[in-house]
């Protein structure tokens, strides 16, 4: 028999599992649709970052993807390796690094517009309950990492 101050601990009882559990999930579904484009997920949504906004320093990627420049780094050589970015030193500032698309990743971004629609039934939810979901998780990440 469970304790009552041992069910702090149980899964079912925490928020964090069935956020990981999904996102885990979520994650997974897209590698079929991100081996078309012989992108992981990861580099996926780096590329989704750069498409939107162009050229950005190695340090706004990560800002905007949250991720550290240790997982960063590594992923954005591979990248350069495989010809969709380059990355060179800022003229402004040399201490930065500016990650451009090639011609190659740009064009990626047409093949790339076929994911969301492939995905669009990954999540047994309605299209109002997605929008909701979408905005609970938009306000939880506000603060964390602000530590």
């Amino acid at each position: 028999m469970t304790k009552t101050s041992d069910k702090v601990l149980c899964l079912e009882n925490q928020l964090c599992f069935p956020l990981y559990a999904c996102a885990k999930e979520v994650v997974r579904k897209y590698r079929k649709p991100l081996e078309e484009l012989n992108l992981t997920y990861t580099q996926y949504i780096v590329m989704m970052a750069l498409w939107q906004a162009g050229d950005l320093t190695e340090g706004e990627i990560g800002k905007c993807v949250h991720l550290d420049s240790g997982t960063l780094a590594p992923l954005l050589k591979r990248l350069e390796k495989q010809g969709m970015i380059t990355r060179g030193r800022s003229e402004k500032d040399e201490r930065k690094l500016v990650i451009k698309l090639t011609d190659e990743g740009q064009a990626l971004k047409e093949k790339a517009k076929k994911v969301p629609a492939q995905m669009k039934g990954c999540l047994n939810l309605s299209d109002e309950e997605k929008a909701q979901l979408k905005k609970l998780l938009d306000k939880a990440m506000q603060g964390i990492g602000e530590e």
